[in-house]
């Protein structure tokens, strides 16, 4: 088959769940025998269309900053969306992710000129979050979200708790195809010399609740006084935590690393802690707490409908609890106690989503 993805950022360059899902499925794909090009900004130095891992770059367009005052610049989907229109996408297959909606108009009307199949990928759906994120500019967000979920019979969710919300939006022929992980890489990388008790890897935004984390460690110190806490990420909401760390004298207790630019760095520390912790409220599947139960790691998250880490915690491999201070405190401790129980499990659930199993289940969808 003649695959394209068309994502307005691209993998190594952005480092994105998105992004990642792309790029591992892409050359999985390629190493199968399709020929699959990726149509996104050109993020790289060098030619407009490169080949990288066997697969076909494109840089329809110079790179923008994907965020605004830290949301998702309208600009930016709408200038991307535009220069989709020029290019010569001649494949069987699209792919495109739907974030950040627009380019989805887009590829609709590119696979309809020339008889394509259309795919759309869904990482999440927002719904009414859409108020809650712009206000009341937020209603035209619903509406372009409501009115993508309808461009095609077509439609990828990377988790049921997805294919529901899609659904619910009238969506038709949603598939689940999962994102995953690179287990044979993962079980090669060894334990870092940092060792911790709870560690967080992500972004630092708000709604991934960091701050509701260190104050959680607060109260896990009265219990386990030499706690630690390894936060990994960086974002715009570094300064406020850095902050609450010194404003709760946590300096001893909270270790904050930044970005990692190897994320092999990442799981190392994952390897070498005992738990790790997941407090957003909005995630569309989770692509860290997976790998982290890879590791062995029991995962701890908090109970919302848009937080789809949910899905992925089991009894056996973590704990699920409200999105409470005093909550978040209690599941660390027990969890932490039962760690050493917990950890074949985690391994063995996280063996299900290996790359090479999930690229199978996408080259499946596509060819039906």
């Amino acid at each position: 088959m003649k695959i394209a993805y068309v994502y307005d950022a691209v993998y190594p360059w952005v480092k994105g769940g998105g992004e990642k899902r792309i790029y591992e499925l892409s050359r999985r794909l390629a190493a199968r025998g399709h020929e699959v090009h990726c149509y996104g900004m050109k993020w790289w130095q060098g030619e407009v269309d490169i080949l990288k891992d066997g697969v076909h770059l494109h840089g329809i367009c110079p790179p923008m900053p994907l965020y605004s005052n830290g949301k998702r610049s309208i600009s930016e989907a709408a200038f991307f969306a535009g220069k989709l229109l020029f290019p010569r996408i001649d494949c069987e297959v699209i792919d495109c992710q739907n974030f950040p909606y627009l380019s989805c108009f887009s590829a609709r009307l590119l696979s309809s000129l020339k008889g394509q199949k259309l795919f759309i990928t869904w990482h999440e759906v927002w719904g009414d979050y859409w108020r809650e994120y712009l206000g009341e500019k937020g209603r035209a967000g619903q509406a372009v979200e409501w009115a993508a979920a309808r461009l095609t019979d077509h439609n990828i969710a990377v988790s049921e708790r997805t294919q529901r919300e899609l659904l619910s939006l009238g969506a038709r022929g949603v598939q689940v195809v999962p994102n995953g992980i690179d287990w044979k890489k993962i079980s090669g990388i060894m334990p870092s010399p940092e060792q911790s008790d709870v560690i967080y890897v992500g972004r630092l935004v708000g709604h991934k609740n960091v701050d509701l984390l260190i104050k959680a460690v607060g109260i896990v110190k009265s219990e386990i006084p030499d706690v630690k806490a390894v936060i990994v990420g960086d974002g715009p909401g570094m300064k406020g935590l850095t902050s609450l760390v010194s404003e709760l004298e946590l300096e001893k207790n909270v270790v904050f690393l930044g970005f990692l630019e190897d994320y092999n760095d990442a799981l190392a520390l994952m390897k070498s802690s005992r738990l790790f912790a997941s407090p957003s409220t909005r995630e569309g599947f989770g692509m860290a707490a997976l790998e982290a139960n890879a590791c062995g790691l029991p995962v701890v998250t908090v109970d919302h409908k848009m937080n789809a880490v949910m899905d992925l915690v089991k009894t056996e491999t973590g704990a699920i609890c409200q999105p409470t201070k005093q909550a978040l405190a209690e599941a660390i401790c027990r969890t932490l106690q039962k760690k050493r129980k917990m950890q074949g499990r985690c391994i063995e659930e996280a063996k299900k989503y290996d790359w090479e199993e999930i690229c199978r289940r996408a080259e499946r969808v596509y060819d039906r």
